[in-house]
C-alpha cells in the first residue's frame, strides 16, 4: 500500500471515530437528564430582602397565583377549562421550568422504555427535600400532525400517565401535581410544528411555598 493510501486509510478511521463519538455525546445531551439538573433548574430564585434596589415579587400578585393554584388541586385534567389552561401558562412563563424529552408509544398514553429513565430522575427530583411544598405542573405537548380535538386528548392522557407513574412509583402527592394538556396549541418550535421537538412533557414549579430567605 503507498503513502497516500495508507495516510487516507488512517484518515478515514479517525474521522469514523471522531463521528461515532460526537453522535454518542449528542444521544447523551437528548436523551439523559439527572435528577440535580432537573432539581436546579425548577429550584425557586429566593427573595431578598436586600437594598440592591433588584424587583422583588408582588405579595398580591403570588397571593392570587397561589389561590389560583389552590383551585386547580385534584381537578381532573379534562375538567380545565381553555380559560384556566391559558391562565396555568401564563403564570407558569414566569415560573423555574424544564422541556423533558419524554416519548410515548406511538398513539399512546404509555411511556417509551427509552424514556423511562427520564421520568425515574424526574421522581428523584421532585422527592428532594429542596422542592418539598410546593405544586408543580405537568404539561403534555404535541407535534401538529393529527386533529386540534385529538391532539389535545392525547395531551392530557400522557401528561396524567406522568402524574400516576411519580405519584405510584416515587410517592409524589397527587395534590401536588397539576395535569394540563396543550396538544398542539403551544409548539416549542413555532417554525417547524411539525418536528418532533415538539412532543415534550414541561415541568412547571408553581412556587407555592415561601422561598423568602
Amino acid at each position: 500500500m503507498t503513502s497516500f493510501h495508507r495516510l487516507t486509510a488512517a484518515a478515514a478511521m479517525t474521522l469514523t471515530a471522531a463521528l461515532s463519538m460526537t453522535a454518542g455525546i449528542a444521544l447523551a445531551g437528548d436523551n439523559n437528564v439527572s435528577a440535580n439538573q432537573i432539581v436546579n433548574a425548577l429550584q425557586p430564585k429566593p427573595l431578598t430582602r436586600s437594598l440592591s434596589g433588584a424587583p422583588q415579587a408582588d405579595p398580591a400578585v403570588k397571593a392570587k397565583e397561589m389561590s389560583f393554584v389552590a383551585t386547580l388541586q385534584n381537578r381532573k385534567t379534562r375538567s380545565l377549562s381553555l380559560g384556566e389552561r391559558e391562565e396555568i401558562a401564563e403564570i407558569a412563563s414566569t415560573k423555574p421550568k424544564i422541556d423533558l424529552d419524554i416519548q410515548f408509544d406511538y398513539n399512546s398514553a404509555e411511556i417509551s422504555k427509552a424514556s423511562l429513565p427520564s421520568v425515574q430522575e424526574l421522581g428523584k427530583a421532585l422527592s428532594n427535600a429542596s422542592l418539598r411544598g410546593s405544586t408543580f405542573v405537568v404539561a403534555g405537548h404535541t407535534d401538529a400532525i393529527g386533529s386540534e380535538a385529538y391532539n389535545q386528548d392525547l395531551s392530557e392522557r400522557r401528561a396524567d400517565t406522568i402524574k400516576r407513574y411519580l405519584s405510584e412509583k416515587y410517592g409524589i402527592n397527587g395534590t401536588d401535581l397539576v395535569t394540563v394538556g396543550y396538544g398542539k396549541s403551544k409548539p416549542k418550535d413555532p417554525n417547524a410544528p411539525l418536528d418532533p421537538i415538539n412532543r415534550r412533557v414541561e415541568v412547571v414549579n408553581m412556587d407555592t411555598k415561601t422561598a423568602s430567605k
